[in-house]
């Protein structure tokens, strides 16, 4: 502020004062005119008592204009320096909010990484089998295609271009699966598997969960044409890749049946109901998917029977393992 500044501002204060004085002035002056006639009506000893009443509270005004004149005291400090001292006051002020605002963010992200973390533990303890199971098995392995249906799956490319799928996703999928695996009866269901890969572990389904298999070769027509001698109707068709099994996943959409569908990143799921995302060109893969899908219809189905254990559905030559009993 400039010297010119602060004198403009002085001069206005004591403009002030001196209007607040002549306010008083003139508060004083009307005080004396009433004592001026009151004490002409004593004399004529009309109003004696009245006048000193009068007298008493004409000294109270006085004493409260007085007053008032004292609050509004002319103030020769330089604006400057209070407008200084009232910023840095601001400043502390706002310096110490700041730093309890910081302190109540930090303490807000940590908790939300510890929930966070809680949450992924949680999901990790509920999966079906463990999280390492799935990640020996290669299930979460895409190829370098990606259809639009499969994208929102697809957690990310690794540097060769493979597309990577979610594992909590294919967790979820799969349990999601089984509950509608099970609202169908054994009889009612079909499984087309045309990969070889996944031949050995698709019989060992059929044969735990009674469920009619093709493999190698899907006789076209089985399911629409009433002419052929082993045509039959089924209510759910499940489908191992929807390009090899076209013709099984085709008939089944003719006669408007119901389809479960392994689906890869380079699938297209249009006619599924239901889908399982994951690797369908791996025995190792397709062996999960067929043992976490023999094990939970056998279980709420109660069907008796020695389910061979995880070790043989992902291994090549099919070891024998330890085996998981179901029974009623």
């Amino acid at each position: 502020m400039t010297e010119k500044e602060t004198k403009n501002i002085i001069e206005e204060n004591i403009e002030k004062g001196l209007e607040a004085i002549e306010d008083v002035a003139e508060d004083v002056e009307e005080a004396v005119k009433k004592i001026a006639k009151k004490v002409k009506e004593a004399v004529s000893g009309n109003a004696e008592k009245e006048t000193v009443e009068d007298s008493e509270n004409v000294t109270e005004v006085v004493k409260k204009v007085v007053k008032k004149t004292t609050k509004k005291e002319i103030s020769t400090e330089s604006p400057g320096e209070e407008k200084e001292e009232s910023l840095e006051d601001k400043k502390k002020k706002l310096l110490e909010k700041v730093k309890k605002l910081k302190k109540k963010v930090d303490g807000d992200k940590i908790s939300s990484e510890e929930l966070k973390e809680k949450v992924k533990i949680k999901k990790r303890e509920d999966m079906l089998i463990p999280l390492e199971e799935y990640v020996k098995s290669g299930i979460y392995l895409g190829t370098k295609v990606v259809t639009p249906a499969m994208r929102p799956f697809v957690y990310r490319r690794r540097a060769d271009g493979l597309a990577i799928f979610n594992t909590d996703l294919i967790d979820e999928k799969l349990k999601e699966a089984i509950e509608y695996l099970n609202g169908f009866e054994a009889k009612d269901i079909i499984l087309a598997c045309k990969r070889q890969a996944g031949w050995r572990v698709a019989e060992m389904f059929s044969k735990l969960t009674g469920i009619r298999v093709f493999t190698k070769k899907y006789p076209a027509g089985v399911l629409t044409n009433t002419q052929l001698e082993d045509f039959f109707e089924n209510e759910l068709t499940i489908v191992c890749d929807s390009w090899l099994d076209k013709n099984a996943l085709n008939d089944t959409i003719n006669v408007k049946k119901k389809v479960l569908m392994v689906c890869d990143t380079n699938n297209f799921s249009k006619g599924a109901d239901q889908i399982i995302i994951g690797n369908n060109k791996s025995a190792k893969s397709l062996g999960v998917i067929f043992y976490l899908l023999a094990r939970g219809y056998c279980k709420n189905k109660k069907i008796e029977c020695d389910i061979p254990d995880l070790d043989w559905w992902t291994e090549e030559e099919g070891a024998k393992g330890t085996r998981v009993q179901f029974g009623v």
